[in-house]
């Protein structure tokens, strides 16, 4: 059974509404971080990071920062996530999101310690509802084992 899109997004957006980005990694500093940008230019690219209203990330920034869901730290990936999960729910992210949340080990389980309930059964929701998605196919058994072993918990 499909989830409803609208009321997916209106739980991912109420989950994280007030969580703001503080001193974690921002979007083009983890891109910088990617890149071995040096540390003037790492500095550079934080403060025009936006810091305190991920809905304010277009889709077009997300895809042209879509390496970053690797580089982001606890507080980087809480902050951003909500928007990468809208953009994808919405057809607007090019690169698929199944990765972030069933690639389990020990380093990306510590990312998420941070998360709230709300924010654990939003992210759960949105895997129930890539897994009814056709791109997500070829990740079926991924996601599901992920759902199946950590998101349910």
């Amino acid at each position: 059974m499909q989830i409803d899109k609208v009321k997916l997004i209106s739980e991912i957006t109420e989950a994280f509404k007030s969580v703001e980005l503080e001193n974690g990694i921002g979007l083009s500093e983890a891109d910088a971080i990617d890149s071995y940008s040096d540390i003037q230019f790492k500095k550079e690219c934080r403060e025009n990071d936006e810091k305190h209203d991920w809905s304010l990330i277009s889709s077009d920034v997300l895809n042209k920062y879509n390496c970053s869901l690797s580089f982001f730290d606890a507080k980087g990936l809480q902050f951003h996530l909500p928007a990468f999960m809208i953009a994808e729910i919405d057809g607007k992210y090019n690169f698929g999101m199944s990765f972030p949340f069933t690639n389990l080990s020990t380093y990306t389980k510590s990312r998420f310690e941070i998360l709230s309930s709300r924010q654990r059964h939003a992210i759960k929701l949105f895997l129930e509802y890539i897994l009814e998605e056709p791109n997500y196919k070829y990740e079926e058994s991924e996601i599901k084992n992920a759902l199946e072993h950590y998101w349910s918990e």
